[in-house]
């Protein structure tokens, strides 16, 4: 099996409101974007963050745009006013998530 970094198939730009972070996968084409859709579950990415990420992952598919919206609850302890944590606005939360590697068939 052979392992890449979804980097190597798409971008992302990530925000936040609260608690929740929200990421947005755009694929860099049509297969990168079935790529992301077989190999991307909630489970695997709630995963890749480990404690950083303490509720429910979503995924929801954005076929228009060949786009992923990863919603990551419970991911900012307790928000932007409440953390100490270094990234306080989930915005480097779309660049970690582009160090995950997925195993291709």
């Amino acid at each position: 099996m052979r392992k890449v970094q979804l980097r190597d198939l798409c971008y992302a730009r990530s925000g936040d409101k609260g608690d929740t972070v929200n990421v947005g996968l755009l694929a860099k084409d049509a297969t990168a974007y079935d790529l992301l859709r077989r190999h991307l579950t909630p489970e695997k990415i709630k995963s890749h963050f480990g404690a950083m990420v303490r509720g429910p992952v979503e995924i929801y598919e954005m076929p228009n745009i060949q786009a992923l919206n990863v919603v990551l609850r419970q991911a900012l302890d307790g928000g932007a006013s409440r953390t100490l944590r270094l990234d306080q606005t989930g915005k480097a939360m779309g660049s970690a998530l582009l160090r995950m590697e997925i195993e291709l068939d």
